[in-house]
């Protein structure tokens, strides 16, 4: 893929006047199929009316014609005139490719402004190519109605580098986004049970909050405190009953976690390397190794927070939920400085790096490290999807809203590895270092963790591993 940094720093010095702030070239204005409601409305990517650092290019997608090309953090297109129809529900679609080179990442759709409100936003996974192309789809529970002004804002989670293709957007009241749109409710989508989800809420939303004392740390957190379980070639979220299909994982919490697992038989096993007790989740990530030999995290703290500004409108996962944050699919070097990157925590620190550059040597008191944060924002609709990212969203802005309007703890695993490292550097069961990732397979006892939610992250107040202030 070229690079097409230089050119953006061309366009930006070509911006329109009388723009603001961002630098962008003005194009076109943006060309839209108004339709009634059973008709969705395309906005074909290249009719932008705006942009900054987008480039064009033909498409061998179906129907040809051409695509908005290698857009990266920051990056952003408007639209003019979207008819986004009457008050409701709204069907959005998105047709996107990805190589995978540049990381994960978001696209935002805001209305009105790059930081007006959220109208929906699309998990970017890779699809196997910049010319491998597929249909996202989200929905958006209420919007503005009748023509509005679109931007679509890039956001990616693991750098700078270019994620994203897109070559149309759709809108549609109601029904699917498009015909070849994949449906939140097809394969890989896995629906909260409504009866069950209400029983919870009602029961979180009844609980007494505990006032915190004067003195409390006024932080959303609590945590699970845990250590290295079992190792296995399975993952129940990505190979659900296949045995042995996946790489080595370093199983951590629940005992019982194998290819088999479900929020029933996680709940019905009461053995967990986590405290507290009640905590009988599972989480896992790839093994680490050194010199062919595995080595385990001595130590992993599973974190339970807030990134929002106001966290009061938190509310605890529900039974089996499931997510998982990195990619597993990322081989690329990660030297010195790189987003999400092992590094070392103690005494003297990090004293250089592995040979390939990949890998950090820490000194003889320092501990390798590393630390992976969740999405914190829920459709409130599905336990899982098919990616089993596009259900969850980072909050960006410090708020939940749009397709993603429900805000549920930010996890992050701290993992401690009781190695220093040498010149020869590790390899993951994942591949390179890039490749780390990790899996969340919730299943609280109801009430252990409604209380924490309530008391320590609704309340702002900094809770141990107990649940206390």
């Amino acid at each position: 893929m070229p690079n097409v940094r230089g050119l953006r720093g061309l366009r930006a010095l070509t911006a329109a006047a009388g723009v603001a702030a961002t630098a962008l070239v003005v194009v076109a204005a943006a060309m839209v199929t108004t339709a009634d409601a059973a008709t969705p409305v395309i906005v074909q990517a290249e009719a932008f009316a705006a942009q900054s650092g987008a480039q064009v290019e033909n498409t061998v997608d179906t129907g040809g014609g051409q695509n908005v090309a290698y857009l990266a953090d920051g990056d952003w297109l408007r639209y003019d005139g979207v008819d986004l129809g009457a008050a409701g529900a709204l069907s959005v679609g998105a047709r996107v490719a990805s190589a995978g080179t540049g990381g994960t990442g978001t696209v935002e759709l805001r209305t009105g402004s790059l930081t007006g409100p959220l109208l929906v936003q699309f998990t970017i996974a890779p699809t196997g190519g910049w010319q491998a192309w597929v249909t996202l789809t989200a929905t958006a529970a209420s919007h503005p109605t009748g023509a509005q002004t679109v931007y679509a804002v890039m956001r990616n989670t693991t750098g700078g580098r270019d994620f994203v293709n897109i070559n149309w957007f759709s809108f549609a009241a109601g029904a699917a986004a498009s015909p070849s749109a994949t449906p939140s409710s097809g394969a890989g989508w896995v629906g909260v049970d409504p009866a069950k989800w209400n029983a919870q809420l009602a029961e979180f939303n009844a609980m007494a909050m505990d006032p915190a004392p004067a003195n409390a740390v006024r932080v959303s957190e609590f945590n699970a405190s845990c250590t290295y379980s079992h190792s296995k070639k399975d993952d129940p979220i990505v190979f659900p009953g296949l045995p042995g299909a996946s790489h080595m994982h370093s199983f951590i919490g629940n005992h019982g976690t194998d290819a088999n697992s479900t929020a029933d038989t996680l709940l019905a096993n009461a053995g967990t390397s986590c405290a507290p007790a009640p905590d009988l989740s599972a989480y896992w990530v790839p093994t680490l190794y050194e010199h062919g030999v595995a080595v385990e995290p001595k130590a992993v703290v599973v974190y339970y927070g807030s990134r929002l500004t106001d966290p009061a409108g938190t509310v605890p996962f529900p039974q089996g939920f499931r997510m998982i944050a990195g990619d597993a699919k990322l081989q690329q070097p990660t030297p010195a400085g790189s987003v999400n990157q092992f590094y070392c925590a103690g005494p003297g620190g990090e004293t250089g790096r592995s040979a390939d550059g990949n890998w950090p040597l820490c000194a003889p008191g320092a501990t390798l490290m590393f630390q992976l944060v969740f999405p914190d924002c829920w459709d409130g609709v599905h336990l899982d999807s098919p990616d089993h990212k596009s259900h969850v969203a980072y909050t960006y802005n410090g708020a939940c809203g749009g397709a993603y309007p429900v805000a549920i703890p930010s996890i992050s695993f701290l993992l401690a590895y009781p190695t220093s490292g040498t010149a020869d550097g590790f390899t993951l069961s994942s591949g390179m270092a890039s490749s780390f990732h990790g899996d969340a397979f919730l299943a609280w006892d109801n009430a252990a963790q409604g209380h924490r939610v309530k008391n320590c992250i609704v309340q702002k107040a900094k809770c141990n591993t107990a649940g206390n202030f």
